[in-house]
């Protein structure tokens, strides 16, 4: 059943990914959840799309997707989906982002896939069967030392006390590794964590639907998450870190550690 899962969590992502590229040059329809958290009709066609197609095929299941919330609930399979992550990136024609579509089992992700639709390339996997792009396996990178890692991070939408809060783990790392990106979609950061690609990733502000399928695909490339701290957390902790495992203790120790300096104002 798990393949059934996965072949269904696949037919609709692709299909969401094909929503969001015959849209992708036309104008679109933004509108705001908070501060500057955008939403597209895109991401309500998209997530529209996947739920019919899923409750076509698996009519008992429950479903928590970021536009609609939980629907259906009381089934011990919930689809846990984002239609459009980076819709920042969408809105602005920045071609960074993806659908992500991962089923938890018993609060237990089981399968997942996350597609990214510009570059054609599909995440995937199920528990115990390893991790995959395009059907090749994927393994996290082997770098042993954040000074030779190339870190992932996002900051919260919220532009209040949030941002502050993101920056200070921000000047922890940042002179610490190689290098720091922000790309503005976490489900794909974490699955280039999983692909070797970056070799760390935090962030202090998701949803189970950023990271419910790339959490697996993580685990199966051999990675490992937790909260910030270390800890043993789920998918509705809102902290995580994953890293390729190798640096991960050290992430936890820079991000506990004082900063190496500090914010000055420009004089």
């Amino acid at each position: 059943m798990d393949k059934d899962f996965l072949e269904v969590a696949i037919e609709a992502a692709l299909k969401a990914g094909a929503i969001q590229m015959e849209s992708l040059s036309r104008p679109h329809e933004v509108t705001l959840k908070g501060v500057s958290n955008l939403v597209t009709e895109v991401d309500v066609a998209c997530e529209d799309a996947i739920i019919s197609l899923v409750r076509s095929r698996f009519p008992d299941h429950s479903f928590l997707a970021e536009e609609g919330g939980e629907t259906a609930p009381g089934s011990d399979h919930l689809w846990i989906i984002d239609p459009l992550d980076g819709t920042t990136n969408y809105a602005h024609g920045l071609r960074r982002f993806c659908v992500s579509i991962g089923l938890a089992v018993k609060g237990r992700v089981e399968a997942g896939a996350v597609y990214n639709a510009v570059a054609d390339e599909l995440f995937t996997a199920v528990r115990g069967k390893g991790a995959w792009l395009n059907g090749e396996r994927i393994l996290v990178s082997r770098v042993k030392k954040v000074e030779d890692a190339l870190i992932c991070t996002g900051f919260s939408y919220d532009k209040g006390k949030r941002l502050g809060r993101d920056l200070v783990p921000y000047l922890k790392i940042l002179p610490a590794a190689q290098s720091l990106r922000r790309t503005g979609c976490a489900a794909l950061d974490l699955c280039d964590v999983a692909a070797g690609r970056f070799d760390g990733f935090w962030e202090l502000n998701l949803n189970a639907w950023d990271v419910a399928a790339a959490s697996l695909v993580i685990e199966e490339a051999g990675g490992r998450w937790t909260g910030i701290g270390g800890d043993l957390v789920d998918l509705y902790a809102r902290e995580f870190l994953a890293t390729n495992g190798l640096i991960h203790d050290e992430m936890v120790e820079l991000i506990k550690s004082e900063p190496q300096f500090k914010l000055e104002p420009v004089s």
